[in-house]
């Protein structure tokens, strides 16, 4: 029977001129958005090549030099545009895309385009992820708000019921024809997304874009569930419209600033300059306030001539500066790992308490599993930093050893690394995990849907037994 409910709701909203051409404006304007999108990451992705072979490129052609100087040249490393970063942006447009790797010193990622947008682009970027968050939901609303009032009010609710018909089949064949709809403009937009670019398309894509869709998916039934829930609550098409609205504006505007201001209450990161000073001064005097710097070459300078069997570091036959230089980076190293570290478990633990609201708000579930989908959440951006640092670590490691063993001696400030060996230094690639590998990030979110759909379910099939037909 609810397949006949189904098939008939149907048919109803296919008589609907304005419903068929607003389905058909929503199709169009996903089809363009994502169309764009790609377009935006295509521009994107040429441009980070061209960058990465001029770079590449200074490196190849680079005349004979000191590897010191080299390191203080530096090199860039270049974070990868996600292939669905077309769908949802996430937190790229404000982390910036480029991070400088040099010798002494981790420095911050560069060029944020929402430090260099206009005033009016940054509110965001048209992508299908406003259309799927947003404008989707309040479709689906709209088409949902008089399911019960309109068939108790026109007779007709009482006449199928006459019929057989029981109110929670009426009610579930409602819910899964409008919910179909939503299914069917979601479709489209990830369809879109493989069709526009099937050269991207691998394993680790379409569970992403699956990933993504479940999360969407659910969400929809969630409003659409508690939409009809409120009208049969309230038998008025107004009172459950009204609610619902309310609910809609404070899930997605008032609720994300509130619980963002107390996360960060709760969890207060420290300030650009508190961060740098910390890490200057542990650097500087030592991790533990006792081994400062000139102790520790000192001590360094000592266990190297004893090493070398040597009276005085002219009689090395290396060059005792590069050793100073690494044994300088691996102490900054350490530091940077205290620092950084608990930088990264305090981020960690913050978007966990996100993730844990998303009980009382799954348009944060939906929002979380949207971007980490997407490849464009913290996560995602944590662990660029992480594959650029080690990078970092291996890439002044090398210029260092070449500067103390490559030949050249302790004094010998002239001494120069031939072309072929600044040729021989490997680029950075950054390597994007799986989402299977990550996936336990999510499960907060993916927990907090389930349990919305379950139990917006539960409450309108117990609801809809005791539903009047008067």
């Amino acid at each position: 029977m609810v397949g006949r409910i189904y098939l008939n709701e149907w048919r109803r909203l296919l008589r609907h001129r304005l419903l068929r051409k607003i389905t058909l404006l929503f199709v169009l304007s996903l089809l363009i958005v994502t169309w764009f999108g790609q377009l935006q990451n295509q521009v994107q992705i040429e441009a980070q090549k061209e960058a990465h072979q001029h770079i590449r490129a200074q490196w190849d052609e680079m005349e004979p030099s000191n590897p010191h100087r080299a390191a203080h040249f530096g090199s860039y490393a270049f974070k990868s545009v996600s292939v669905l970063s077309s769908i949802d942006e996430g937190i790229n447009s404000t982390t910036g895309n480029v991070l400088r790797l040099e010798g002494h010193t981790q420095n911050e990622m560069m060029f944020a385009e929402s430090t260099q947008s206009s005033v009016l682009s940054r509110f965001g970027k048209l992508k299908p992820s406003l259309v799927l968050q947003y404008l989707i939901p309040l479709l689906l609303i709209f088409l949902s708000f008089d399911a019960y009032p309109n068939e108790r009010m026109s007779g007709r609710l009482k006449l199928l019921v006459n019929q057989g018909v029981r109110m929670s089949e009426l009610v579930f064949g409602k819910v899964g024809c409008i919910w179909t709809i939503g299914l069917i403009l979601l479709v489209v937009t990830l369809v879109s997304q493989v069709v526009f670019d099937p050269e991207s398309c691998n394993v680790d894509h379409l569970f992403r874009l699956s990933t993504m869709a479940l999360g969407y998916a659910a969400y929809y039934l969630v409003v659409i569930n508690l939409t009809v829930l409120f009208s049969i609550w309230f038998q008025s098409a107004t009172a459950s419209m009204s609610i619902m609205m309310t609910i809609w504006i404070c899930w997605t505007v008032f609720l994300p600033m509130m619980i963002g201001n107390f996360v960060e209450q709760m969890l207060p990161l420290p300030t650009r300059i508190e961060f740098q000073e910390a890490m200057s001064l542990d650097r500087s005097e030592g991790l533990d306030g006792h081994n400062p710097s000139d102790v520790r070459k000192q001590l360094l300078e000592e266990a190297t001539l004893k090493k070398y069997g040597v009276e005085s570091l002219e009689e090395l036959p290396i060059n005792f500066a590069g050793i100073v230089m690494q044994a300088d980076e691996e102490y900054g190293n350490a530091v940077w790992d205290k620092h950084f570290g608990a930088l990264y478990v305090q981020l960690e633990e913050q978007k966990n308490i996100v993730q844990l609201t998303g009980l009382m708000n799954p348009f944060i579930s939906v929002q979380s599993i949207s971007i980490g989908s997407a490849g464009t959440d913290m996560y995602h951006h944590l662990d660029f930093l992480r594959q650029a640092e080690d990078y970092r670590r291996i890439f002044i490691k090398t210029l260092n050893d070449e500067y103390a063993f490559g030949g050249s001696k302790t004094g010998e400030r002239g001494w120069k690394a031939d072309t072929a060996f600044f040729q021989s230094v490997k680029d950075f690639s950054y390597n994007q995990p799986t989402l299977v590998r990550i996936i336990h990030q999510y499960l907060l979110d993916i927990a907090s849907l389930l349990f919305w759909c379950i139990g917006t379910l539960f409450v309108l099939s117990r609801t809809s037994k005791r539903a009047s037909v008067l």
